[in-house]
């Protein structure tokens, strides 16, 4: 029997990519491809709908053919605020998903088992969410959220409680750890030095 709970996918593409000269990290190329489609094609076969998190101008993703959803919250309120939106966006839609599965737009090399690994210790252990370590760090935007916490997500982001970590640790919630060979998947794009490595990875 399947115990992958149903699932929608988050790409928080909201980072300001100040590290990368200001450029939108989504749309920044690897391997010949902008970040955004490499982490679409590595959640794309473990949750549906997929759905992106940004402010600004969705036009500027319009190639993707994926929905876009800009923080509720005027201020910038970082990821937090984009998991809402994306909670509050499947519930007006009716959907029947019970999960959220998030990433952000800077980890190409997210593992193809993670949807189901933290599906299963959510299930061992009645967690509400669970996130993604390796190499002994914590990684609380790469998680599984039931869709159970949208009210206490929203109350703590108006109380201005908008850490991620903190939030969890709130939360009945489960760590899963990731081999880090022969690469940490949990790789992260945030300077040009990242991007540099990634692209010998790519080759690798």
């Amino acid at each position: 029997m399947n115990s992958l709970p149903a699932c929608a996918g988050l790409i928080l593409a909201g980072g300001r990519g100040q590290r990368l000269g200001g450029r939108d990290k989504a749309l920044v190329e690897l391997a010949g491809q902008p970040l955004l489609a490499h982490v679409a094609a590595r959640l794309k076969p473990q949750a549906a709908p997929l759905i992106i998190s940004a402010n600004g101008d969705p036009a500027r993703f319009a190639a993707f053919g994926l929905t876009v959803l800009a923080d509720e919250t005027a201020d910038f309120a970082g990821p937090l605020a984009g998991i809402l939106a994306a909670m509050d966006h499947l519930a007006a839609e009716g959907s029947s998903v019970g999960h959220l599965l998030s990433a952000p737009t800077d980890c190409p090399f997210l593992p193809h088992d993670l949807a189901a690994r933290l599906s299963a210790a959510m299930r061992d252990t009645g967690a509400a969410v669970a996130f993604a370590s390796s190499a002994g760090r914590d990684h609380p935007v790469i998680a599984l959220w039931s869709l159970a916490l949208r009210d206490a997500l929203r109350q703590a982001l108006a109380q201005g409680r908008n850490g991620v970590m903190a939030f969890i640790g709130r939360q009945s919630h489960a760590s899963t750890a990731w081999p880090v060979e022969p690469c940490d998947p949990f790789f992260n794009i945030n300077t040009p030095e990242d991007l540099a490595a990634a692209e010998r990875i790519c080759r690798c």
